[in-house]
């Protein structure tokens, strides 16, 4: 966050070049990679995911944002526990109390006990103008049991998908266990994809069998809340890789957000994670003794002239159409 100030933001592990601002509805996505599950696993070695780089940050322009996020009624969509599968652990092992809880207020730090958002969030990987970088995503209760939720720029960016893109579920230095699960398909919101507008900064992946299983069945899927409003007390979590953080553990801020003053309708938090935690999620009813919540936001920027103040799109009806076509597919 100390770069100079080329524009009016600066996002948090990318963010924004801007044109057009469209108001469509529905949700648009890239065809389906060429690279198989299994050469995309042997890619991304454990020595790739240490060295892959958070996104440039980039500025914005303000004549890019909306003037307005569509809603509609609330929406809610509870959390799932990862199936009982021969091998695999249930819910059991889920519960927080194991270790130290969180700390509200909390303006940026490791999460040092358990819960089912350990399995659940993750590093996102993938390949962007030749080189690899990465974010951090979500999985999510689906139809499908294969949906991941993360920034619109953690798949794409200057009009142009990202490619080689994992999700790494419970990533720790290096290790991947519970598997490097390949997007079959990335999509974003209609207005991320025409102008990459910040308040639709929003993006979804959909991926592939692993080992003949499916994505919430090993690590269980986090619920989702759409048109529940503002100043909410919220937790957000994600794998930060710039300084002071170095992308190894998951780090966490939680508080009551506000709705940004400024230039976006997004929300704010005060939280100090840096370049690599974008695409990570923000929960309201997060229970800390279990880990679950309901998905709200994502990482997505901040104001270089706002220090420690971190932004999430306003999950509205197009966020909504965006799980809805991802789950379905």
């Amino acid at each position: 966050m100390s770069r100079p100030a080329t524009g009016a933001l600066i996002a948090l592990g990318t963010l924004v070049a801007s044109a057009l601002q469209t108001g469509a509805a529905g949700a648009t996505d890239q065809p389906a990679p060429s690279t198989s599950a299994s050469r995309l696993a042997s890619f991304w070695t454990a020595e790739r995911m240490r060295s892959a780089t958070p996104l440039d940050l980039l500025p914005v322009k303000p004549g890019a944002l909306s003037k307005a996020v569509r809603s509609g009624a609330e929406h809610l969509v509870k959390p799932t526990g990862p199936a009982a599968l021969p091998g695999l652990p249930g819910l059991s092992g889920l519960s927080g109390s194991d270790g130290p809880k969180g700390v509200l207020p909390q303006t940026g730090g490791p999460w040092t006990g358990g819960g089912a958002h350990v399995k659940t969030t993750g590093r996102v990987f993938f390949t962007y103008q030749g080189r690899q970088a990465s974010c951090s995503g979500d999985a999510v209760t689906s139809a499908n049991k294969s949906t991941v939720i993360t920034a619109g720029h953690c798949v794409k960016l200057k009009g142009a998908w990202h490619t080689n893109w994992v999700f790494v579920p419970g990533y720790h230095d290096g290790q991947a266990p519970y598997g490097k699960w390949a997007a079959s398909k990335t999509l974003s919101t209609p207005q991320w994809e025409a102008s990459e507008d910040i308040n639709y900064d929003v993006g979804a992946a959909v991926v592939a069998p692993l080992d003949g299983k499916q994505l919430t069945d090993v690590v269980g899927g986090q619920g989702l809340a759409f048109n529940s409003g503002y100043n909410k007390q919220m937790y957000a979590f994600g794998f930060p890789a710039a300084a002071p953080y170095d992308g190894t553990k998951l780090i966490y801020c939680s508080g009551t957000t506000i709705k940004d003053p400024l230039l976006s309708k997004d929300h704010g938090l005060s939280c100090n994670m840096t370049g690599g935690s974008s695409g990570g999620p923000w929960f309201t009813s997060f229970d800390e003794s279990t880990g679950t919540g309901l998905q709200s936001s994502v990482n997505s920027f901040g104001y270089q002239f706002l220090p420690n103040t971190m932004f999430g799109p306003y999950f509205g009806d197009d966020a909504k159409n965006l799980y809805t076509k991802a789950q379905s597919s």
